[in-house]
């Protein structure tokens, strides 16, 4: 990646995942304010002596200096902004953030920045460290995501025969990318059935800002039901089974 011909820059960067390389170094993937994922090295963070350890763990917000590399940039300097210690200390919070930060990694390249997906997975991480309602901040991440993906699941309006969708119970096809009415159920004879209310719920999160969710109380079923949904359409758009959903369900 270039970054204006610059040799050393400056990033912002929300640690996604890491794996050992060589005797002593590691391999991170970043998502950076400015430049959007960013495969880099720390060379010698494993040593006993390394100062940059601790501040490179997954889900912690850190500032880096980074200098241009062959293969990946090369990490010189590392401050950690924000570690979410509560998360860390909580393995069900641990898993929920894995699962934010999968999404991010799947659904997003090393093409170039997109502070909307930054934004989204740093207030996630922050929502969870503070102690807000688990699923409520997942699912609201989960909406926003697809919005800025391009994958914004069409609610209103029948995406089949594009007729307004009635206070009924409707379907929901993430091959047709949202509500199907029952009238147009032939269009995708593999749609899921969704309840009125599962619905109502999954508009509100759509057209509300934060100030407005974070104290809504979902019923559980509710909860499951969006939940399942939200699954089979992340799966089908990604054509892969995430790993973390497994874990969060094996924590709980």
């Amino acid at each position: 990646m270039s970054q204006g011909g610059a040799r050393s820059y400056r990033a912002l960067a929300i640690v996604l995942k890491h794996r050992e390389y060589g005797e002593a170094d590691r391999i991170l993937t970043l998502y950076t304010q400015e430049f959007g994922k960013v495969q880099a090295i720390a060379k010698g963070v494993r040593k006993l002596k390394s100062r940059k350890a601790g501040h490179l763990e997954p889900f912690t917000l850190v500032s880096l200096q980074l200098a241009k590399g062959r293969t990946w940039e090369l990490i010189s300097q590392a401050e950690a902004q924000r570690t979410f210690q509560n998360i860390r200390e909580d393995l069900n919070l641990t898993a929920r953030a894995a699962y934010l930060v999968e999404l991010i990694d799947r659904f997003s390249y090393e093409e170039g920045p997109n502070r909307g997906l930054f934004q989204i997975l740093l207030d996630g991480l922050q929502r969870l460290d503070e102690g807000f309602a688990p699923t409520t901040v997942t699912l609201y991440f989960e909406i926003r995501l697809l919005d800025l993906v391009g994958f914004r699941p069409e609610l209103q309006r029948c995406v089949a025969c594009d007729a307004e969708i009635l206070p009924e119970a409707q379907y929901y096809s993430p091959k047709l990318g949202g509500a199907l009415c029952p009238r147009s159920f032939s269009a995708d004879p593999t749609a899921w059935r969704i309840s009125l209310n599962a619905l109502k719920y999954m508009r509100h999160f759509q057209r509300s800002a934060w100030s407005k969710i974070k104290s809504l109380t979902i019923p559980s079923e509710i909860q499951d039901e969006i939940n399942h949904l939200i699954q089979h359409h992340l799966t089908y758009l990604l054509e892969y089974n995430l790993k973390t959903p497994g874990f969060l369900k094996s924590v709980k």
